[in-house]
């Protein structure tokens, strides 16, 4: 795979001199069944190389913001009726999910949907099936995927169903990487994993960052690591973008710590004692 900008440690934001970012959602509206307003004036960007945390809380829609990217909304009844999605300066949001992935952006769908009965490495190669470039190229980037996760190295000819979540979750991965991305939304990448395999799934989106100059915008609910990963962040709540800035400055700010970190000046407090509803009522005013 060919490196892209590498990313600054001190942003996450690759040296681009000015350059229009890689990916740019302006202020889209998403309808769901021509009647359910799910996304209300969306806007975020992703510059080349960089890791992009898009964080909230069940039901915010981080899911939906991604798929509205991919190109997934219509096989779930949903359509962007406002705004726009530009890839590379081009508008992307009316092509195909097959189109998309071809210009090199590739969603990883939460609940790792991998294909139970083939095997880890036939599955890996299915991420390929885009690709025209030969076997010898399919052969090496499977190579580079296993030396980024040396574990489905080890698993690669057990059914792909009697892996462990940890390994599905390298295993969905790994196969979007097949497909050469410039580009991965990764939904969710935590969920129902145990804390030491959650940090070592970011530590490898850290190191195919910096090693493959792969960009990520990473929809996700655990505020406390994906801002440790991430260089840049975005807060939805109700559909909304209610907050964005640096890692560190979302970090650091008070209503991001009593809200998805159960902390405040004082300490870990209970969800309980945060007063939600009147702080949402703030931010959404």
């Amino acid at each position: 795979m060919n490196a892209l900008p590498q990313t600054n440690p001190k942003d996450g934001s690759a040296e681009s001199g000015g350059k229009s970012p890689l990916l740019s959602v302006n202020n889209i509206e998403v309808i769901y069944d021509h009647v359910i307003l799910v996304l209300k004036g969306v806007s975020l960007e992703v510059p080349e190389g960089g890791i992009v945390a898009l964080l909230g809380a069940n039901g915010a829609g981080k899911s939906t913001t991604l798929k509205a990217i991919s190109n997934l909304l219509r096989s779930e009844r949903g359509d962007v009726t406002k705004g726009r999605i530009e890839y590379r300066g081009e508008r992307v949001d009316r092509l195909t999910p097959t189109d998309l992935v071809k210009r090199g952006v590739v969603q990883v769908m939460e609940g790792r949907h991998v294909f139970e009965h083939l095997t880890v490495e036939e599955n890996l190669q299915t991420g390929a099936y885009t690709r025209g470039d030969g076997r010898a190229e399919v052969a090496r980037d499977l190579e580079m995927v296993y030396r980024y996760f040396p574990r489905l190295k080890e698993r690669r000819h057990a059914q792909a169903g009697y892996t462990s979540g940890g390994e599905q979750q390298m295993l969905a991965i790994g196969r979007a990487l097949m497909a050469r991305p410039r580009m991965i939304l990764l939904d969710e990448p935590s969920m129902g994993l145990a804390p030491m395999l959650v940090e070592e799934i970011f530590q490898i989106v850290r190191n195919l960052n910096s090693g493959e100059g792969v960009s990520f915008l990473l929809a996700e609910q655990n505020t406390n690591i994906a801002l440790r990963y991430a260089g840049f962040g975005y807060i939805l709540e109700n559909g909304r973008v209610v907050m964005e800035g640096d890692a560190q400055t979302l970090a650091d700010n008070e209503d991001v710590k009593e809200f998805y970190l159960g902390l405040d000046s004082g300490g870990r407090k209970s969800y309980r004692d945060v007063k939600a509803y009147r702080r949402r009522k703030r931010w959404l005013a």
